[in-house]
């Protein structure tokens, strides 16, 4: 077996870029979402997903048999199999189509509370927050933890690969609203926005690429 210690350096330098390439492809960059929100007075509510996944990164998980590993539900056998464990959430509609570059996956789905929505999208805890009630709360959804890509190659590499997604959300409120684009500080990125209906999207490569994170708050 080679020992890395054998490689020349600019060589060893090369396959460190390279794997770390296909990691960060493999969590992210072959991947656009669109999610809309709809909340009701009562906290329950209805969440609209369209994402596009790249057939090469979908078949990622169908080589040597290893199915069960393809953690991106691209058919609604996933959507049953996640959803039979969340009794808060019902699939209203599953439609998936293929163009020559994507598996594009829209779903439709009821859900009880906020925080049996954040049970389906963020089961981990680790990405969102939720405070308050149906009639006056703050959910604050991650959507970079940050620090960004810290080599220039790499960095214009997954520029170019995710240049055609993009990552949209939107949330209509029974009332009026408010979204705020934040860091991981606090920190506005951008102008805040009030309405009955608020939105905000963002190139992938932004977000992949954010230092400092980015975060969107909804207030009600």
């Amino acid at each position: 077996m080679v020992q890395m210690k054998q490689i020349k350096p600019h060589i060893k330098h090369y396959c460190l870029t390279v794997i770390s390439c296909l990691v960060i492809l493999l969590l992210s960059s072959c991947f656009g979402m669109s999610m809309d929100i709809e909340l009701r007075q009562n906290g329950s509510g209805v969440l609209s997903l369209e994402y596009q996944v790249s057939k090469s990164l979908e078949s990622l998980g169908k080589l040597d048999g290893n199915e069960r590993w393809n953690t991106i539900p691209v058919g609604r056998a996933d959507f049953e199999r996640t959803l039979s464990r969340l009794p808060g959430i019902k699939l209203i509609s599953f439609s998936s189509k293929e163009d020559q570059k994507n598996v594009v996956v829209s779903a439709k789905l009821d859900f009880s509370s906020i925080r049996d929505l954040l049970a389906f999208l963020d089961s981990g805890g680790r990405r969102s927050s939720f405070s308050g009630d149906a009639g006056s709360g703050r959910l604050l959804l991650t959507l970079s933890e940050g620090p960004g890509i810290n080599n220039s190659g790499l960095e214009k590499l997954i520029e170019d690969i995710s240049a055609s997604y993009s990552i949209k959300m939107s949330m209509k409120f029974s009332g009026e609203g408010s979204l705020s684009i934040i860091d991981n500080a606090g920190k506005p990125l951008e102008t805040p926005i009030r309405g009955k209906t608020v939105s905000c999207s963002f190139p992938l490569n932004t977000v992949l690429s954010s230092a400092n994170g980015i975060n969107a708050e909804f207030k009600w």
